[in-house]
């Protein structure tokens, strides 16, 4: 039966097949004819029929188009995130407005001032483009970018604390997303890990007994990603700035999530900001540029200038830089936060998380009714939305979900129609009812749900 298998050659003559060899590269199209072929061959080894082997020799042409046309499919897509969760990992974090979008296009359409100081015709350092907007937000001294908040901590650490002692409380070793770890980031950047008190109260004394000849740094990291409540004590940075400096050690604080507005103005817990930390003292901060900072995926390092700059002179630093579409998207969330009076109605993260509930359930209602036209049954609940990212974790935030049942499908069945969509829609399941929460809905999205609804019943 091999034999019926048709030759590469003939196959290349084949008419839509010849056409679109005009199109791609032939090594490559070749590639995706064996790789049909080889399929061919597998299913005359498991015993195929000769009729059907036959039918599919018939259809060859057809399956070489749809593998080309499977190949050539976008891998990263936009989903509607119907979950709740602000910050979602898992769906890219942080959003950019429009306006922040479209200043994108001139720097990647264009060449750029990247590396480049206008002023005297030389080559310039590229943090320079925003360093002078990160600290006049913060009232740090000096700024710059790495291309994570881990990558910052390490990078620092590496610096300042490399081969020696850097003292931390055993409170604040955190775990952050994809099980990477506190003692492990210092581990690698070759630093000796010091624990002081236990997890739920730690001493200044704890501190000030841990120093020795060989200490480096004091590392303070904000859990920002879980709480520890009730026996507790800590130490402020305040304090801890006495310390370091009584004993001539650097202190560092890994803010992590890397807030710049009061929330407790929006009826959300207080999460330490940016600014806070710079006026207690401390040597370094750093923090993502993801999270409540609403921007792009970056560590953002700020602190005294002499410290700054020796970071810029690390040979880490060049490995762990951004590119320029980061330092673009930086320097807009940062003019949005130099010049509007309200950063939070206009960065989408914090207008999310801030968002009315009155807004919250005109939404709802407005997709729980044209559900309704569709034949869907629906209800609409009082529930919680999440911060996510690992920020803010026992903050709840009052919304309204539409609950959405079918008397053909169920609610595992609507989830995975959903998801397997050209423009998919990722909600959530609870207690037996498909959900989405319009807190975290963009413009469009709402008739994005329903044309996807309407899809999955037709199929």
């Amino acid at each position: 039966m091999y034999n019926r298998i048709p030759k590469m050659d003939d196959i290349l003559k084949y008419e839509k097949v010849a056409k679109i060899a005009e199109e791609f590269d032939t090594d490559y199209l070749k590639s995706v004819i064996n790789e049909c072929l080889n399929d061919l061959r597998g299913d005359i080894k498991n015993r195929i029929s000769e009729q059907d082997l036959m039918e599919k020799i018939s259809n060859l042409e057809s399956e070489i188009l749809n593998k080309i046309s499977i190949n050539k499919r976008d891998r990263l897509i936009p989903v509607v995130n119907a979950t709740g969760t602000v910050i979602h990992t898992n769906l890219g974090r942080s959003l950019i407005n429009k306006e922040m979008s479209e200043s994108i296009d001139k720097i990647l359409l264009c060449y750029s001032n990247l590396e480049y100081n206008l002023e005297t015709g030389k080559r310039g350092l590229r943090y320079s483009n925003i360093e002078e907007l990160i600290t006049a937000v913060t009232g740090a001294e000096s700024a710059m970018v790495v291309n994570n908040n881990a990558a910052a901590v390490m990078l620092v650490l590496s610096e300042f604390a490399k081969g020696k002692e850097a003292i931390i409380s055993r409170g604040e070793l955190i775990e952050i997303g994809g099980s990477f770890r506190i003692p492990e980031v210092m581990k690698l950047s070759g630093c000796e890990l010091v624990e002081v008190g236990t997890t739920n109260k730690t001493h200044i004394f704890d501190y000030q007994n841990a120093i020795t000849e060989n200490t480096g740094v004091i590392l303070k990291v904000h859990t920002s990603n879980y709480k520890v409540v009730g026996f507790t004590v800590g130490v402020s940075s305040d304090e801890l700035k006495k310390v370091a400096d009584d004993n001539n050690i650097i202190l560092i604080e890994d803010l992590g999530s890397g807030v710049l507005v009061n929330l407790e103005e929006y009826g959300i817990a207080h999460e330490p900001t940016v600014q806070e930390s710079i006026k207690s003292g401390i040597d370094i901060v750093t923090f993502s540029g993801d999270k409540l900072l609403g921007g792009p995926q970056a560590g953002i390092i700020i602190g005294k200038k002499e410290y700054i700059d020796r970071l810029r002179k690390n040979q880490l630093t060049r490995a762990l830089r951004v590119d320029k579409i980061t330092i673009k998207l930086l320097e807009e969330v940062f003019k949005v936060y130099y010049f509007e009076k309200e950063p939070a109605k206009v960065i989408p993260t914090l207008k999310m998380i801030t968002l009315d509930e009155n807004e919250i359930l005109c939404r709802a209602t407005k997709l729980s009714e044209k559900l309704n036209i569709l034949g869907y049954s629906t209800e609409i609940m009082e529930d919680y939305s999440e911060v996510g990212g690992g920020s803010l974790p026992t903050e709840e935030l009052k919304t309204h979900v539409v609950c959405v049942k079918d008397d053909k499908l169920s609610e595992n069945e609507i989830d995975y129609k959903l998801r397997h969509l050209s423009y998919p829609v990722v909600g959530r399941i609870h207690e037996g009812n498909y959900i989405l929460d319009p807190r975290t809905f963009v413009e469009g999205d709402i008739s994005r749900i329903v044309l996807a609804f309407k899809e999955i019943k037709e199929i």
